[in-house]
């Protein structure tokens, strides 16, 4: 295969708001620096989140800010409504994203608010980046959570899912992303939703899968997003992260293996896994304690295998 594909690395967002434990922020700054010496170039590193609810993400202007001035990298940040949004516009985040769960219940639970508030917030973001000044305008997704099945509700109808794409869009943003909150979703599914959505809002307007590995389905579910024309990737270096409002979820894609698996499809990720093996190091060091998860760590490349990238 010579297919591309952009990883987007959250384990500093995604990741570290499930854990107890808080990382250092210049810890943080380090991995940023680390993963992109491996050849990441986009990273969610932190949310626009009061720091009373996530004390993790106390911190996350200050990383925004130092993460802008790393060359080659597109600075990503969570934001959970307009003053979040309002707050990673000042900072200066390259691209920001909004989740909307497609689970009613679950959408009152992790933000306050129900779809039709939510798509509201959408519209007053979108008019808060239009407002802001040519060049300081990031680039404004809605992740559309739980799109796979939530925890709290079950099933996810599908043309729930579609309508609410669709709801996005008109409101404002510029794509959306599909969202394995739960770890609920399987490859038939995957490609299902995947077509769906792109016939209603167009396939230049869905780009990116967040998977999780929950039930040991991530990379399969990569690989029929991947067929499905989908070509960026979110994952965790180890594995770290889940949601904590939604009970049983955990277990984002492990970035080591996703690299192994693509490189060794001959698709190309431009990331050395060598090196990203020095960002996980960074944070057992930085987490001491916490599980890290991943096959490729553990059982190390095999004979013959080698990616590297003189960067």
């Amino acid at each position: 295969m010579s297919t591309q594909v952009r990883i987007s690395e959250v384990s500093l967002r995604d990741g570290l708001q499930s854990i107890s434990r808080i990382m250092p922020t210049e810890a943080k700054k380090e991995c940023i620096l680390a993963a992109v010496r491996a050849g990441v170039c986009e990273m969610e590193v932190g949310s626009f989140v009061p720091s009373s609810l996530l004390p993790q993400m106390a911190d996350t202007a200050e990383i925004v800010e130092f993460a802008r001035g790393v060359e080659g990298l597109e600075v990503v940040a969570l934001v959970p409504n307009l003053k979040g949004a309002q707050r990673a516009i000042a900072a200066g985040a390259h691209r920001m994203s909004i989740p909307f769960s497609m689970s009613e219940t679950h959408s009152v639970r992790n933000v306050r608010k129900d779809h039709a508030a939510m798509i509201a917030e959408i519209g007053a973001i979108a008019q808060a980046v239009a407002a802001s000044p040519e060049g300081q305008r990031p680039h404004f997704e809605v992740g559309l959570s739980t799109a796979f099945g939530c925890t709290i509700e079950g099933p996810v109808n599908e043309d729930q899912v579609v309508r609410l794409a669709e709801a996005s869009i008109e409101a404002g943003a510029v794509e959306v992303c599909l969202s394995d909150t739960t770890g609920y979703a399987n490859p038939a599914q995957v490609r299902r939703l995947v077509r769906a959505v792109k016939a209603a809002i167009g396939s230049d307007r869905l780009n990116t899968l967040h998977l999780h590995n929950t039930r040991g389905l991530g990379l399969a579910n990569v690989l029929a997003g991947l067929d499905e024309g989908i070509r960026t990737f979110d994952a965790s270096i180890g594995g770290l992260g889940g949601c904590p409002f939604a009970p049983g979820a955990s277990g984002n894609i492990v970035t080591e293996d996703l690299v192994f698996m693509l490189e060794a499809m001959g698709v190309d990720t431009g990331i050395d896994l060598e090196r990203l093996f020095e960002v996980r190091k960074i944070f057992a060091e930085a987490l001491p304690g916490e599980p890290l998860y991943g096959f490729t760590p553990d059982a190390g490349l095999p004979l013959g295998f080698n990616n590297s990238r003189e960067k």
